[in-house]
């Protein structure tokens, strides 16, 4: 076990597993590494002993760069930081950058700052390049000349490049990372970690003392995750779940470095399911069906095995493997569309794109691990559906329908959305399988790179697997009246659409319930004394769970309700056929059914909805507030000592006091420490604007009144 890897985390994990099995034989296990936790493989391997062989090593003198801005291009300081180097260091630098992009422009850059200089040889490395040019980046230098070998992290652990004396390190790595929420992989520019850097220095230092240009500071370096974050937890588990579907094991029946995350090997699971590769067990658990099996014997990508093997059964195998092929390599057409028929022609007509050897390789070991005969016939040019029709076999949740005539925007059976960013022939075509998506974790929207043309009569033969029918009870927004239909669907996608007679009685309760959860609760013809009567019963339920006991009061907000709609609401269902009819409902009579007797009483003594004053007005109480808050003109509460209470005195009202225009002059839950240290003061201002009425000097024996003064004994 060299390097981290998702293979080789599974295939430790079977190994481990294996060892458990062979009690007769035990199973020696052996792991290697320059920069994997030897604790931690130690703890896992049951403490077993860790030898540490440091090697020949010469010093390798670091040299720190500047911070990097956010937004800084990184191109133009690597290029300056070669050409220090190439002037204070000897030897030849290997640089380290993200990917081929970079590589490209620091490469152009170069040539056109270096010229023709006969003792420097420019040499690109990345897995992409042809045998012959990646060779010529590892081979020594010849006499008298200098490389300088620009490399993405292929060069960090994977092979040696002799006469390298100098590292340039950008720093960053570009990495796969899997996105649950699009079920699409994506390829992320990120910082790499100390040990990374560690193992990028040690280059300069192989055969001599050397030096390491870092282009970020030692203060950043410290801010560096100690180690890179394992592949298993940032990785597509489709084929891991394949493998370990084969093993007859789930991922908590083994022992791993890191766990597979439990949604993403979820998601992947379902994808097997949708491939035929996977079948659920009526007891639980999941069950590898004998096209699965066949899957795991194919070294590819699940979606790719199946692509290849229904591809086979059809027919079509030659074409399969080539698709297969094209999916796999990097793609030979840049710019022209986005169109896969392109690139099939491309291969056949022995064009020379780059990489075009390389795919039609690949192309041939498909074919030979499917047994195709050689003389099978190539892409047939004058039947454009077998395209679309094996690509819908590997990314069935890629087909794609355009939202209006002619537009660049689809919508995908997955749910998500993509687009053309520039005009496309493909944008001809109302129905596409996408093979190629790209853009920014988190975007509604992804762009489209590659995809190819699909009939939907293929649903009703070649991917009828594909079709599944759905009877759909929802509300039509602008008739506001329910609609039924029986939709054939493929994932999110609609093909087609008829009315659906007879309605079901519970489907229709049923989708009824569904509108007024989605709508809210609104729909329902409240009114407020309803939504006092709701605020009264929930002020006595808080009351009860305050005090740590259970409460006999249901929940009645809107939460609650909404959570219970197949209680209370669905039983009176029945006659509703239109939107408006959800105002013809009894709301009262269904909340009331909510109170089993004697709550009802209980409700009205502990949470009245008025209480009576002293003047012997009864003045009604607002619950939709906490506390609930009473509304009463100050001169009713003469001789009122202290502030009302409801539920049995747990809970004091809000006194909102008000001057004889019903104006707010205070706010109070402590009447009796308004009458001591406040009302004087307001006394004094009311007297003056209101110098009819009665204002005594002590409020607590005074006689309460609702008209101007009490009336004359």
């Amino acid at each position: 076990m060299r390097e981290r890897s998702l293979d080789a985390d599974l295939a430790l994990a079977l190994t481990l597993n294996a060892r458990g099995l062979l009690r007769d034989e035990p199973l020696k296990v052996l792991l290697m590494s320059a920069t994997l936790e030897g604790e931690r493989l130690s703890r896992l391997l049951d403490e077993a002993p860790v030898v540490r062989s440091e090697g020949r090593m010469h010093p390798v003198e670091i040299r720190w760069g500047a911070p990097f801005q956010p937004g800084e291009r990184i191109e133009p300081r690597v290029v300056q930081t070669i050409l220090q180097a190439l002037a204070g260091e000897p030897g030849s630098l290997l640089v380290f950058l993200p990917g081929q992009a970079e590589i490209r422009r620091v490469h152009e850059a170069l040539e056109d700052t270096l010229g023709t200089r006969a003792d420097l040889m420019l040499c690109p490395l990345h897995g992409e390049l042809a045998l012959e040019a990646q060779r010529a980046a590892i081979q020594p230098a010849p006499d008298g000349r200098r490389k300088v070998v620009l490399a993405t992290n292929i060069a960090e652990t994977s092979l040696t490049i002799e006469g390298v004396r100098v590292v340039v390190d950008a720093g960053l790595a570009r990495v796969p990372r899997f996105d649950p929420a699009s079920g699409m992989t994506r390829l992320d520019t990120r910082r790499i970690s100390r040990a990374s850097a560690t193992q990028r220095a040690g280059r300069a230092g192989r055969l001599a003392p050397g030096a390491c240009y870092r282009l970020w500071s030692q203060t950043q370096h410290e801010q560096l995750a100690a180690h890179d974050e394992p592949e298993i937890l940032q990785a597509d588990l489709a084929g891991l779940a394949l493998q370990l579907a084969r093993w007859g094991a789930e991922p908590e029946d083994l022992v791993w470095l890191d766990r597979p995350p439990a949604a993403a090997h979820a998601q992947a699971q379902a994808l097997l399911e949708r491939l035929g590769a996977l079948r659920a067990r009526p007891a639980g658990g999941w069950q590898l069906t004998a096209h699965g099996q066949a899957m795991a014997e194919l070294p590819a990508h699940p979606r790719i095995a199946h692509l290849l093997l229904r591809g086979q059964a059809l027919g079509v195998g030659r074409l399969a493997a080539d698709i297969a092929a094209l999916l796999v390599e990097r793609d030979i057409q840049r710019g022209g569309g986005a169109d896969l028929a392109t690139r099939l022609i491309t291969l056949e007509s022995g064009g020379k794109a780059p990489g075009v050897a390389r795919v039609r390789q690949l192309a041939r070991q498909f074919a030979a691990l499917l047994r195709t005969p050689a003389g099978a016939p190539p892409f047939p040019p004058d039947d454009r559906r077998w395209p679309g029709a094996l690509l819908a076999f590997a990314y069935p949740d890629r087909v794609a329908r355009q939202r209006r005539e002619a537009g660049g925007d689809y919508r995908l059976a997955n749910g998500r959305a993509a687009r053309f960013v520039e005009p496309d022939p493909l944008m001809k075509s109302p129905w596409l399988v996408i093979a190629e998506l790209g853009g920014q974790q988190g975007q509604r929207e992804e762009r489209i790179f590659r995809a190819a043309e699909l009939d939907p009569a293929l649903f009703d033969d070649v991917l009828a697997e594909q079709v599944s029918l759905r009877d759909e009870l929802d509300w039509d927004e602008r008739e506001g009246a329910l609609r039924a239909e029986r939709q054939r669907r493929v994932g999110e996608l609609v093909l087609a659409r008829e009315p659906l007679p007879g309605l079901d009685e519970t489907a229709r309760c049923r989708a009824l319930v569904a509108l007024v959860r989605r709508k809210g609760l609104a729909l329902l013809p409240w009114t407020p004394e309803l939504r006092q009567w709701q605020a009264r019963v929930m002020l006595l339920r808080r009351l009860d769970l305050e005090q740590g006991r259970d409460s006999e009061w249901p929940d009645v907000s809107d939460e609650g309700l909404l959570a219970r709609l197949d209680d209370w609401l669905a039983p009176y269902l029945g006659r509703v056929t239109r939107l408006a009819h959800f105002a013809q409902l009894d709301l009262a009579a269904m909340l009331a059914g909510l109170l089993p007797w004697p709550l009802p009483q209980r409700l009205d003594e502990q949470a009245p909805t008025a209480i009576a004053v002293p003047s012997g007005s009864r003045i009604r109480l607002d619950y939709g507030e906490t506390p609930p808050v009473l509304g009463v003109r100050l001169q009713e509460l003469f001789g009122l000592s202290d502030t009302p209470r409801i539920a049995g005195g747990r809970q004091g009202v809000l006194l909102h006091l008000l001057s004889p225009a019903r104006r707010p002059v205070q706010v109070t839950q402590d009447l009796a420490s308004f009458w001591r240290n406040t009302y004087a003061e307001v006394k004094k201002d009311l007297k003056g604007r209101y110098p009819k009425h009665y204002w005594p000097d002590d409020p607590l024996i005074a006689e309460p009144t609702a008209r101007a003064k009490p009336r004359a004994r």
